[in-house]
């Protein structure tokens, strides 16, 4: 605290002051005077943020793992050092967002903010009025009632579902549980994020 009430650590050039948010961008540097001699360490060197939006294929495992077959590493097209933020199960396709930030990772990921994800879902058969009461009313899964979900029909074995949950494979085991079985999920919005025109493997840089 001495440190900071002398002015020894700048953030981005300025004197540090109690209090200070600090992010992954800034710089941050100790000077150290010591008989007419200063000496300045740097304590972290601010990166540049990086988010990406990514189509991820169908098939493609949800990790940087290279230990696990069909790992998502082996396959970006590009070399930023960055994680997924949430998951997309193997058989499920669509938007990724790819980021080196760590606040969007928990803004996205924590319940509290409940952030929209939407999903083209294609099933077996067709489409009945029960199905898509039951979908938006909530499932029984994994010993719990799935929260309330935006529903609609976009073509005879099609919805477009919205929801705020991120369960282990949800709208696959809320599909099952009405009866159906899902042939095609693809997620193509993320909060604020949306898929746009991208195809499996193309990738744009916000």
């Amino acid at each position: 605290m001495a440190k900071i009430i002398n002015g020894a650590i700048t953030l981005n050039g300025e004197k540090c002051i109690e209090n200070c948010e600090i992010s992954e961008t800034d710089n941050i540097e100790y000077l150290d005077s010591e008989k007419d001699i200063q000496k300045i360490e740097v304590l972290q060197v601010g990166k540049e943020l990086v988010h990406i939006l990514f189509y991820k294929p169908r098939g493609i495992e949800t990790t940087l793992n290279l230990k696990i077959a069909n790992n998502l590493k082996e396959i970006l097209p590009f070399n930023d050092d960055v994680f997924p933020v949430g998951r997309l199960d193997k058989d499920s396709e669509g938007l990724l967002l790819l980021t080196n930030n760590g606040k969007i990772f928990d803004k996205t990921l924590r319940q509290e903010y409940e952030v929209e994800k939407e999903y083209d879902v294609t099933v077996n058969k067709p489409i009945t009025e029960e199905f898509l009461k039951k979908m938006a009313c909530g499932v029984e899964i994994l010993g719990k009632t799935t929260k309330p979900a935006q529903i609609k029909k976009i073509a005879e074995n099609k919805i477009n579902i919205i929801i705020t949950q991120g369960l282990n494979r949800q709208i696959r085991r809320m599909c099952y549980k009405c009866g159906f079985e899902v042939t095609q999920l693809i997620r193509t919005r993320i909060g604020q994020y949306n898929l746009q025109n991208l195809k499996p493997l193309e990738y744009k840089y916000l």
